[in-house]
Parts: C-alpha cells; sequence; structure tokens
C-alpha cells in the first residue's frame, strides 16, 4: 500500500503546482544533434566552395556527409544510453545484494547520509528503521541518495538515437539547402552562409533559453562558432589550392 500524507499537507499540495522544466535528456540530445547537424555541413559545405567544386558536387557531398553523420551520432547516443541502464541495472544488482547480505552496513550508510545534512541520531533513527521494513523503498533510497542514479526509461537508448539522428539532418539540411537553388557555387555559398547564421541564432537563441542561459549570448556564441568553423574550412581549401 502506498504511504499517505495528512489531508492538510496533501490539499496544500494539490493547490500548489511547481513548472520545473522536465524534458532536459530531450533537450540535450536535440542540441547535440542540431548543432554539430549546422556546423558539420556548413564547414564541409564551405570547405569544397572554396576548392570551387560545383554546386551539384557540394551538394552530393553534403547530403552524403549528413546521412552518415546521422547514422554516426545516431548510434553515439544509443550507445551512451545504453550504457547508462546497463551501468543502472549492475549497481541494482550490487545494492540489492549488499541490502540482503550486510544489512547493518547499509543502514549504517543511510544513517551517515542523513547525519551529514545536520540530522541528529534520534531524528534519523526511526527513519532508517523505516526503510528496513520496506526493502524495495529502502533499495530505491540507495540507489538515489547514494549512488545519485535515477532509474532509466528502457526505451531511452532508442528515443535518444532516433532524437539526435533526426536533429542532425534537420540541422544539416540547412546550410546544404542553397545549394538546391543557386547552381552557381560563388551565389550558393553566399546563401549557405546567410542562412546558416540566421539559423545558428535562432538555434543559440532557444539553446540558451531552454538550458537556462543568457538566450541573447548563447545565440552569438553559437554563430561564432559555426562562422569560425566555415571560414577556417573555407580558408584551408583556399590554401591548399594555391
Amino acid at each position: 500500500m502506498a504511504a499517505t500524507i495528512e489531508p492538510e499537507k496533501q490539499t496544500l499540495l494539490n493547490h500548489h503546482k511547481e513548472k520545473h522544466f522536465t524534458a532536459g535528456e530531450i533537450v540535450r540530445d536535440i542540441i547535440i544533434g542540431v548543432s554539430d547537424g549546422l556546423t558539420v555541413p556548413f564547414a564541409l559545405a564551405a570547405g569544397l566552395s572554396g576548392a570551387n567544386a560545383t554546386s551539384s558536387i557540394v551538394l552530393t557531398a553534403g547530403i552524403a556527409e549528413v546521412a552518415a553523420g546521422a547514422i554516426s551520432m545516431g548510434l553515439g547516443g544509443y550507445l551512451a544510453a545504453k550504457s547508462e541502464a546497463d551501468n543502472y541495472a549492475t549497481e541494482l544488482k550490487r545494492e540489492q545484494d549488499e541490502i540482503i547480505t550486510v544489512p547493518d552496513t547499509e543502514a549504517a550508510e543511510v544513517a551517515e547520509m542523513l547525519a551529514q545534512y545536520g540530522i541528529e541520531p534520534h531524528e534519523y533513527a526511526p527513519v532508517v528503521n523505516a526503510l528496513r521494513k520496506k526493502p524495495q523503498a529502502w533499495l530505491d533510497f540507495m540507489m538515489k541518495f547514494e549512488l545519485g542514479l535515477e532509474k532509466p526509461d528502457p526505451r531511452r537508448a532508442l528515443y535518444s538515437a532516433l532524437t539526435i539522428a533526426v536533429s542532425y539532418i534537420l540541422g544539416g539540411l540547412v546550410p546544404l539547402s542553397p545549394y538546391m537553388f543557386f547552381p552557381r557555387v560563388t551565389d550558393a555559398v553566399v546563401a549557405s552562409v546567410i542562412v546558416t547564421l540566421v539559423a545558428l541564432l535562432i538555434f543559440g537563441y532557444a539553446k540558451g533559453y531552454f538550458t537556462g542561459q543568457k538566450p541573447v549570448k548563447s545565440a552569438l556564441q553559437t554563430a561564432l562558432i559555426g562562422a569560425i568553423a566555415s571560414a577556417a574550412a573555407f580558408g584551408m581549401a583556399k590554401a591548399v589550392q594555391m
């Protein structure tokens, strides 16, 4: 049976709804995918344009890079999330065994954790005893407060892979889109720079807003990084041709 609290406190909780941002993992995956999707194909397109490649060649190479990058980034996101889930399962099994084999030691660890918050022995003793009577609650407590691990969503790895891959593709199409409409590479690269810098500014602003940073500062930093990457690739291509 689930634990309950006093009706008065429950009433207070019902009338107090905190607004916390809870989509951090999804936003992180989108940021990873879009940021790389905007900058890597952007730099590649600028570099090929600096080497006097035609718009069709830039577009072909860019699309190939976006496809390969999306697969690589998505696989990386999948493996990272899978590793987190595997680590949680391993630590869960270890903690479960310790609660069974050395319960006194685990109880002492609970006491130590609570004491770190300034709770006196006569205050935390009832909490320790209550947890010992509820093995599952005890296990959840140890996973969260001793190890700092939250139970991962079993579908997290797949969702992460898809989110990063799709975000990378959407980001990568931005700097490549002008090459679909401008047959002259000189016109296409100028349009690509303008479109991508605007996209980087918008993306950087949104990233700053959702991550709690200063949106304007984040927008300028993101655009600057993209501009430096593309300028470096363009300059290196020109230098190699000389």
